[in-house]
């Protein structure tokens, strides 16, 4: 199933299910509920920070959504890319928490957990999970070799960064899947990057889901699907949108335009047939008129290196006290450098 696109529903480019479920709300009555999908909000003041559950329960909620059934758990906060530790500390703590929650009913310290960084290491947009494949704690090979050394305070941690086939000739879930089989985890935790249909939530957004991930679908590259179907035990995965599709930018600057130029001038014609214009249309509209000219470009902001390290240190933290019995919230970055 495209993970744009639902049956008869038509969305800008996005991995985020709360982008999905706010399209599908657009112009609607408040009480407005999509048949088959749960959505609850809590916001947390302190912090500025929201926090959505977006679950998929059935198959009318699969085709209205073009996601498969299970949860979608967003993080929202402004802060997460800026140098403010407080908040960071605030955010591991619900990642951990959200996380913890989709992981198998199974005694930590027994859990076999295999963390697979997907992306390019040499796209900084891209780096996100290879970055954090490699900041969180691996105890399986301590665990197996020199059990003395270590005590019931850890879980099996195991990590990967498989690459892009584009450098490895290598379907992605083909290297997974070969090291999943050897591995035998009782969950696998994949990292990526994604898209975003909104700017305003790019590296603010830090989605956690429990139904997989197709590699590459963020930039309309999509590879074979990483789930429990493909691999042979439950994925979860953790994603933040880095990069926005041009027409999508440009769309946004166009209805803010339109806006700007109602109000400061008379109603015309021209202006009212604009704004009557949906956001299906103006987004064709935009990208017939640019996909010509400069090709389907997706852009990041030019902070991108300082808050991949930000996102990298969150996501690592989180995952460490999730998985590792032992690790908690006051022991963050302590097994990360």
């Amino acid at each position: 199933m495209d993970h744009n696109k639902a049956s008869n529903n038509w969305f800008p480019r996005t991995d985020l299910a709360i982008e999905i479920s706010n399209t599908l709300k657009l112009n609607r009555d408040d009480d407005y509920e999509i048949p088959g999908v749960q959505v609850s909000t809590q916001t947390i003041e302190e912090y500025k920070i929201m926090l959505t559950h977006v679950d998929i329960k059935d198959q009318a909620g699969e085709e209205s959504m073009g996601k498969p059934q299970g949860q979608y758990i967003t993080i929202e906060c402004r802060q997460i890319k800026e140098n403010d530790p407080d908040t960071h500390k605030e955010v591991i703590g619900l990642l951990a928490k959200a996380i913890a929650s989709v992981l198998p009913q199974k005694e930590k310290k027994s859990l076999e957990v295999l963390v697979i960084g997907l992306g390019n290491r040499f796209a900084t947009p891209d780096t996100l999970g290879p970055k954090v494949a490699g900041r969180v704690l691996v105890t399986r090979h301590i665990n197996r070799k020199t059990p003395e050394a270590i005590d019931e305070s850890v879980c099996y941690l195991s990590s990967l960064a498989p690459g892009v086939m584009g450098l490895t000739g290598i379907e992605t879930a083909e290297i997974i899947s070969g090291v999943a089989e050897k591995v035998k985890p009782d969950c696998i935790i994949a990292i990526d990057a994604l898209a975003a249909r909104s700017a305003s939530r790019i590296n603010s957004t830090i989605q956690i889901t429990n139904t997989g991930i197709s590699p590459g679908a963020g930039v309309g590259n999509p590879r074979k699907q990483l789930n429990s179907a493909t691999l042979g035990c439950p994925v979860i995965a953790i994603g933040v949108p880095t990069v926005v599709d041009t027409a999508t930018l440009v769309s946004d600057a166009f209805s803010q335009l339109i806006e700007n130029m109602l109000k400061q001038a008379e109603h015309s014609p021209l202006y009212d047939m604009l704004k009557e214009l949906s956001e299906q249309e103006k987004y064709q509209l935009i990208r017939e008129t640019l996909l010509p000219e400069i090709g389907d470009l997706f852009v990041t902001p030019k902070e991108i290196d300082e808050v991949i390290e930000y996102l990298t240190n969150i996501i690592a933290n989180a995952i460490n006290i999730a998985v590792h019995p032992g690790i908690t919230i006051d022991d963050i970055n302590k097994y990360t450098y």
